[in-house]
């Protein structure tokens, strides 16, 4: 059995997509779907169930896999072993990310990450909704919650910490709240179903409140500029209104009451007994980006404390 049709199987198994499988190993579809085809006929089984949408594991296949998994990191370990292959980061990586994240924090350092791999293209998809990592194929998602799914790893990247904010006009007009109760006599900028608002009390007690929104729009950059332009109260990631708590464009609405958030940024990806050196880097490379106390959150705060 040629070692490169047992790759193609299995990156097949990991994405459950023989086009996907073939973008990443550099394939035409049909060119995969013919290698796969011949493979089956030596072994005399059918591995791979196959539709328009995606590819899953027969019988034959999920008992053949951990066997071609093996034969494949030895196969790459021998390689190595005699100095004549480096295994780098290659093909094609496709990342899930949401949009204003990636737009403020993922982009901005691709100049430093892409540069370092040059057999590596990345295939970056932003969007706030939630993709199906299996049927849309991607190799790493940035999500907010960490998934019950035991078939991904999640891997944390950074707290994501929120804070309530508004325009010093807007409080020069308004006031502050005294109170979380106080926030039906403001108006509320809400970003996308993010309307149910978590406060710590003064006696350590959990305060809940769902707001109605004078304006909810489902992009945290858009609803942190009608803060800026003196809309109104909002609730803001850190990640998101950094910038604009140290220039003074936003100040702290409720410092008295700080958010308690649940809420962790995690990089999710396939679980496999190998995994593949191009996911490898590129989370390691977020999880160094970011780290366990992120740039975005330096200096704030005593601007977060003092209101």
């Amino acid at each position: 059995m040629d070692v490169d049709d047992l790759q193609l199987f299995v990156r097949i198994a990991q994405l459950r997509s023989i086009s996907a499988a073939a973008r990443d190993l550099g394939l035409t579809p049909a060119g995969a779907s013919l290698r796969l085809a011949a493979l089956e006929r030596k072994l005399s089984a059918r591995l791979l169930h196959r539709t328009t949408r995606q590819a899953t594991l027969t019988e034959d296949g999920i008992a053949f896999l951990p066997h071609a998994e093996h034969l494949v990191q030895a196969a790459q370990s021998a390689r190595a072993a005699l100095g004549r292959e480096q295994v780098a980061p290659r093909g094609t990586l496709r990342v899930a990310a949401p949009a204003s994240f990636a737009r403020m924090h993922i982009v901005p350092g691709l100049s430093d990450f892409c540069p370092k791999y040059p057999e590596l293209a990345l295939d970056l998809r932003i969007s706030d909704s939630i993709v199906d990592l299996v049927e849309g194929a991607f190799d790493v998602a940035v999500r907010y919650t960490e998934p019950s799914d035991s078939s991904f790893v999640a891997r944390r990247l950074a707290p994501d910490n929120r804070v309530l904010v508004a325009s010093p006009g807007y409080i020069a007009q308004h006031g502050r709240p005294n109170s979380p109760d106080n926030l039906t006599e403001h108006a509320c900028l809400v970003v996308g179903s993010l309307d149910l608002w978590t406060f710590r009390g003064k006696n350590a007690e959990v305060i809940e409140r769902r707001v109605t929104p004078n304006l909810r729009i489902n992009d945290g950059g858009a609803v942190r500029d009608a803060a800026s332009a003196g809309l109104g109260i909002a609730l803001m990631a850190t990640w998101c209104a950094s910038e604009e708590l140290r220039s003074g464009a936003l100040v702290p609405a409720l410092p008295e009451y700080p958010l308690i958030s649940t809420q962790t940024l995690w990089a999710l990806y396939p679980s496999s007994r190998e995994l593949a050196p191009k996911v490898r880097v590129f989370v390691d490379w977020l999880v160094d980006r970011f780290g366990n106390q992120p740039y975005w959150d330096h200096g704030l705060e005593g601007i977060l404390n003092k209101g």
